[in-house]
């Protein structure tokens, strides 16, 4: 959808009537936000607190760095991590763009970002709209999309059967582009083309006059019969 449209705010008559808007934060939707976060640094105090009955509160958090970085040593954990981590960097974005772009209702409730999840070319990412936002909002700020998650493209699909629920792909990747380039064998073994000689001054050859045959007698071929 293109971006003239009365559904992006650039093109919005009523810009003055959006500063009356006071967003709603509740307790749950903060913490539904960030409850990645909230599970990290849980899990990290639970494990701080449970090495600190055994050894020092210092140590047990050097015991617990070692553990971290002994994981992100391991390729295949260290491939699921970065993917994780691209996700909870795209829910945030698509938060903050939602907040940024208007992207909420009069009341100031944000879209819910139900879950996101890595694929094969970037991540995935399930909303549930509120009253008063639908896909086609989205599809209005595409181009604010795709640079708000740094994104190589952005992609808008709204539930055939509910359409409340957006789903939207954020392409990083290309998984059809070449990884390397092989280079040809022949191409070691074929001569190179001879450089063409530079463009010289042009070469100009006089003309050449070629008298006229004579018979026997000494006189011209052409004054025989007079």
């Amino acid at each position: 959808m293109s971006a003239n449209t009365h559904r992006n705010h650039r093109n919005n008559p009523y810009v003055l009537d959006d500063l009356a808007v006071r967003f709603h934060r509740s307790t749950a939707g903060v913490a539904w936000r960030w409850r990645t976060e909230l599970l990290l640094a849980s899990a990290a105090g639970a494990a701080i607190w449970r090495l600190s009955r055994d050894m020092s509160l210092a140590w047990a958090a050097i015991t617990l760095a070692g553990i971290v970085l002994g994981l992100l040593a391991i390729p295949g954990t260290r491939r699921y991590l970065t993917r994780r981590f691209w996700c909870v960097l795209a829910r945030h974005r698509i938060q903050k763009l939602c907040y940024e772009a208007r992207l909420h209702t009069r009341a100031g409730r944000l879209p819910l970002v139900l879950w996101t999840r890595p694929t094969k070319v970037g991540e995935r990412a399930r909303l549930l709209c509120r009253a008063g936002i639908c896909a086609e909002d989205f599809e209005a700020h595409i181009g604010e999309l795709r640079a708000a998650c740094y994104a190589r493209e952005a992609r808008v699909t709204r539930n055939r059967q509910w359409s409340h629920l957006v789903t939207i792909d954020i392409i990083r990747r290309d998984t059809l582009a070449a990884d390397r380039h092989v280079p040809s064998p022949l191409m070691a073994t074929r001569r190179s083309a001879p450089e063409p000689l530079p463009p010289g001054p042009p070469v100009i050859t006089p003309l050449r006059v070629v008298p006229p045959a004579r018979e026997a007698g000494g006189e011209p071929a052409d004054t025989r019969q007079q």
